[in-house]
């Protein structure tokens, strides 16, 4: 882990000490309806959703014997309903088949449904365990401070995976999308309020673009 890194993962941590999970959820199991409810749909949003909808069901048996219309009534304002109806049932018939709720990456990436990115998420935030979920936030702050040069969340994963120490995995995760969340916005990035600006690839890139233009009217 390089000096720069290290000093990158502290201005985060400087800004956003107190980055955490924003899904609200009692179990693993309930925290991975939650992830996928959460896709292209706020933290917020998911949130009042499954605060009514975990007291119908919160079980994998529960949401197999739940009636799909039913289900689908009840997380229709999360978006892409239908899909994610699916999905969920799909994913706890899985965990009835296992028999249990799996605690590893290996494990969660047998459901039905899951890919890496939610299966991170689960054994990092539920379990306790190491890893980097690679979401849009994610994606675009590591590229953008140039953490990594990716072209996918894989890459981009493995990238952080280099960089930083196992230990950082987990934390770094959560101060890269706080960072994008409430800093470094797709469509207009709040440079001015960033402390990370002298160590951002793409500011300095920004900068180097302005002061050509402002050559060029002199």
């Amino acid at each position: 882990m390089t000096e720069e890194n290290l000093k990158i993962y502290e201005l985060l941590e400087q800004r956003h000490g107190s980055a955490h999970c924003e899904l609200e959820f009692s179990t693993p199991f309930e925290l991975l309806i939650a992830v996928v409810l959460s896709a292209q749909c706020t933290d917020r949003r998911v949130n009042a959703v499954t605060k009514e909808l975990f007291k119908v069901a919160s079980t994998p048996r529960q949401f197999v014997e739940m009636p799909t219309e039913r289900l689908e009534s009840l997380i229709y304002s999360c978006g892409f309903y239908k899909n994610k109806a699916r999905a969920i049932k799909e994913l706890s018939a899985s965990v009835l088949e296992m028999g249990e709720m799996p605690s590893t990456i290996e494990g969660l990436m047998q459901l039905r449904g899951v890919g890496r990115k939610t299966a991170n998420v689960v054994y990092a935030v539920a379990y306790g365990g190491n890893a980097i979920a690679v979401d849009t936030h994610v994606f675009r702050v590591a590229n953008r401070l140039g953490l990594v040069e990716a072209k996918t969340p894989e890459q981009t994963e493995q990238g952080l995976m280099q960089a930083f120490d196992e230990d950082k995995w987990s934390r770094l995760h959560h101060l890269l999308i706080f960072q994008g969340r409430y800093v470094c916005h797709s469509q207009k990035p709040d440079c001015a309020a960033c402390n990370l600006k002298e160590h951002c690839k793409y500011y300095q890139k920004l900068t180097d673009q302005t002061t050509f233009v402002k050559r060029g009217d002199q």
